[in-house]
């Protein structure tokens, strides 16, 4: 082999030994990718599909902890007319407080055919709050979601502070006297005493993962 064929081939090998150090540095930092965690997922037959359900914690928690907490969760209603309703989340044994997007205690959450809700954020929106529960910070607690008709969904979601991504999803001190309503995403919420759904209007969506 002539000498500059051999240089050409050292250069090839450094080269080949630098791109994966560099990719692995990349692939690291998932701000730069926009990477979210894996999160716990489930569904109801074709009657409702749940993506990305994480219980969200203050800032600043970490290992065991015992307090409100956030239930957040991509739920989508893939069925052609029928509406799906959400009528009550639990965290562990312990049941959370639906809300409006205004912050007011609603009684069930409906979600139109063909269209998704995000639980939680700060942009507002319907969302679901748990008073105080024992969790561990980084770790997993049952979820059950129960809907009118549909039946229940479970799922063992991971437990994560209110920063980075989930800056903005935990736990709101805002609290509301309003009464107990229906909470259509994107509606004004019903008064009527039968809790009736609003009119049809659209919400936003997270990217499925």
């Amino acid at each position: 082999m002539s000498r500059s064929l051999r240089r050409g081939a050292a250069a090839a090998l450094v080269l080949a030994a630098i791109v994966p150090l560099s990719a692995c540095a990349a692939g690291n930092d998932a701000d730069t990718l926009q990477i979210k965690p894996d999160n716990a997922a489930a569904s109801i037959d074709n009657s409702a599909k749940l993506n990305n359900i994480v219980v969200v914690a203050p800032e600043g928690s970490a290992g065991e902890y015992t307090g409100p907490l956030a239930v957040t969760a991509n739920i989508a209603n893939p069925a052609p007319k029928d509406d799906l309703v959400l009528t009550g989340i639990k965290v562990g044994g312990t049941a959370a407080q639906l809300t409006d997007e205004h912050g007011a205690q609603v009684s069930q959450i409906v979600i139109h055919a063909g269209e998704s809700v995000l639980l939680g954020g700060p942009n507002g929106g319907a969302g679901a709050q748990v008073s105080s529960a024992k969790v561990s910070v980084g770790g997993y607690t049952d979820t059950t979601f129960s809907f009118k008709n549909a039946g229940d969904a479970t799922a063992n979601a991971n437990v994560q502070p209110a920063a980075g991504y989930y800056q903005g999803f935990g736990p709101q001190s805002k609290s509301s006297a309003s009464p107990a309503v229906t909470a259509s995403p994107g509606a004004v919420p019903s008064a009527s005493p039968t809790g009736a759904a609003g009119a049809p209007a659209g919400s936003p969506s997270p990217s499925a993962h």
